[in-house]
């Protein structure tokens, strides 16, 4: 069923044309991801789509029932708010109905019929169990204290109470920009998922890789104001766009071959006028129009780096606290000059703070950091503000550097940086104020690699960059003679750049591990099956001698059953069939409530109580049948 369709919408900012008379069409169970440069109008898209903002030209056609979410990439937020009112604020339409049920039942002129039809809405919107709902997401969102205020909150935890605003509110579109920024690792596996078993369609802008390959079934790709699309995942769509561009170059290939022979019949001239002249010389002009755009270049980086010494920097026994709360305790490194290391680990446990100390922009409270005589660190922080808005992109650029020299010894000035960055010359003189966050982060980038540092500290770089950005960054890492150490959340690029994973696990603990991100998983999850076995071995163990203990207690007297223990041999077999019946029972009401997060939480409490108690039958089960064979014997 078709849900929402484009048609013909163009729309430009400035003098600048975003997209061009392009026309798509969204259905139910569609999973959408868009893709594109910075700068290319994503986030426009999106809010024209939403109905945030309105084309220049076409028209955005949506059924009436059709219901829409949209995450955009700048919430709005009421710093005075609390968590729960900040989730539960805003005319979303599950807000609205809940405001008009509450209104309507405080109301003394409300018919039956309208309670009634109130409550059958609230039913088919689950709105009874939205607070435990909410509470739940934005637990599993790293949102722990609901009554803390907005305002105190970081930009990254307000962003995750934004979208667990919208996970919460029942609808066929949910419009998503660039949802992955500020989550860690863990919570973003658990957004895949829930993506993935949510019913109704999905549109959203990532730059993660993985979340696109494992979450969407179409690729929308903007690219000059035009629109492609590719049909499956992010694999998908790498195969399926190379196929397009090579099409496109042969046919720009046959149109230049066609040009160049009517150009030579135009330049022989023609003696006389005739309507079949005058046809050639108009498909003439006609192919001399036709240009299918092909842009080969891409972001290319290939800027030498300052020499680097045989000390690069120690890290000694360094501690760091913040009030009562510990973050880094006694740790220590020696950073090699190719080293390549990520760092990992759940929101505000101290991985900027680390990777500060490391840089020398904050102190530890005991401990301390060597840094090599030849070492020049380059760091790209998460934010942007440090920019000053009122200058020209190319001023920006020229405060690092006003040339540098490349791989090959050229000297490139900031100019030919800046086009190799995708800031072509018209683009250069524009003020950073009117660039979108990604071409900020783009620039910023930039600006760290003209000063041609030998050590690169990398916070969050993989937010608001576009993937050919990354895919180049991930390439130039590759080339870098100098070490890298790097916050990142995002898992592609951690398994591409990372031969080394430090893994803050709370209460200042901080592990290493050899390898990249994927290696850092599997290692985890053969540590939990080790622990696991042994916990196992450990209770059968434990339960073995309990046995042991009660045969040789029973032996001191006549072995025979107390009446209970009769009663309780006879009816055992059944009771653990009846409690295995339940668990199974359980389990199938857990995997149908996969959605409804409070009901979920309630059976899966009872699942454990119920296998508990199993255990329990079970260890009695095993003492009683025992027991009788002794007796049995003994006669």
């Amino acid at each position: 069923m078709n849900l929402l369709t484009i048609e013909n919408v163009s729309k430009s900012y400035s003098e600048k044309k975003l997209f061009n008379n392009i026309s798509f069409g969204i259905n139910e169970g569609d999973k959408i991801g868009i893709i594109g440069v910075n700068g290319t109008g994503k986030t426009t898209f999106l809010k024209v789509v939403s109905g945030v903002e309105v084309p220049d030209e076409g028209k955005v056609v949506k059924g009436n029932s059709v219901r829409v979410e949209y995450l955009s990439q700048s919430p709005d937020f009421n710093p005075e708010s609390t968590v729960l009112e900040q989730v539960f604020r805003g005319d979303t339409p599950l807000m609205k109905l809940i405001r008009q049920y509450e209104k309507a039942m405080e109301s003394h002129t409300a018919t039956g019929e309208e309670i009634m039809k109130l409550t059958s809405q609230m039913d088919s919107m689950n709105a009874w169990s939205i607070e435990s709902d909410a509470k739940a997401i934005l637990n599993k969102l790293g949102v722990s204290d609901f009554n803390a205020k907005v305002g105190n909150l970081s930009g990254g935890q307000r962003k995750r109470i934004a979208l667990a605003a919208v996970l919460i509110s029942p609808c066929d579109l949910l419009i998503l920009d660039e949802p992955t920024n500020h989550l860690d690792n863990d919570t973003i596996d658990w957004l895949e998922q829930y993506l993935n078993k949510r019913k109704g369609a999905l549109l959203m802008i990532t730059h993660d890789r993985y979340f696109l390959d494992r979450v969407v079934n179409e690729i929308i790709e903007l690219d000059k104001g035009n629109l492609y699309t590719y049909k499956g995942n992010y694999s998908d769509f790498l195969e399926k766009k190379v196929e397009r561009e090579e099409m496109e170059l042969a046919s720009e290939k046959k149109r230049q071959n066609l040009l160049r022979k009517e150009l030579a019949w135009i330049r022989r001239g023609a003696k006389a006028r005739s309507t079949k002249q005058k046809a050639r010389i108009d498909r003439f002009e006609e192919l001399s129009e036709q240009k299918i755009d092909i842009d080969n270049s891409k972001v290319e980086i290939s800027v030498a780096s300052t020499r680097l010494g045989k000390k690069v920097i120690e890290v000694n026994n360094i501690s760091k606290s913040f009030g009562d709360r510990k973050l880094i305790d006694d740790f220590s490194y020696i950073l090699l000059r190719d080293d390549r290391v990520g760092i990992i680990g759940p929101n505000g446990m101290g991985k900027s703070t680390l990777i500060n100390i490391i840089s020398g922009k904050i102190k530890p409270d005991s401990g301390d950091v060597e840094v090599g005589e030849t070492v020049k660190i380059g760091a790209f922080s998460q934010e942007t503000y440090h920019m000053d808005d009122s200058l020209r992109v190319i001023d920006y650029i020229r405060e690092g550097a006003e040339f540098i020299s490349n791989e090959e010894g050229y000297k490139l000035s900031a100019s030919q940086m800046l086009e190799r960055f995708k800031f072509p010359p018209a683009d250069q003189w524009t003020p950073i104020s009117k660039l979108s966050g990604g071409e900020k982060r783009r620039l910023y980038l930039l600006r760290v690699l003209m000063e041609a540092p030998n050590v690169l500290i990398l916070d969050e770089p993989t937010n608001d960059l576009d993937i050919e950005t990354l895919t180049i960054l991930e390439d130039y890492l590759d080339e870098f003679p100098g070490a890298v150490i790097s916050v990142s959340h995002d898992r592609y690029f951690l398994d591409r750049m990372a031969t080394k994973i430090f893994s803050f696990e709370g209460n200042g603990k901080v592990d290493q591990y050899t390898g990249n991100y994927t290696d850092y998983k599997e290692d985890n999850r053969q540590k939990d099956i080790n622990s696991s076995e042994e916990k196992n071995k450990k209770t059968v163990d434990k339960k073995a001698e309990a046995v042991d203990s009660n045969q040789g207690k029973k032996k001191e007297r006549a072995l025979k059953f107390s009446f209970k223990e009769q009663r309780e041999y006879d009816e055992i077999d059944e009771i653990i069939a009846g409690i295995e019946e339940k668990i199974s029972e359980l389990e199938a009401k857990i995997n149908a409530a996969s959605t409804n997060y409070s009901l979920l939480q309630e059976l899966i409490a009872e699942k454990e109580e119920t296998e508990k108690l199993l255990e329990e039958k079970m260890d009695r089960w095993v003492y009683l049948n025992d027991l009788a064979e002794k007796i049995n014997e003994g006669k």
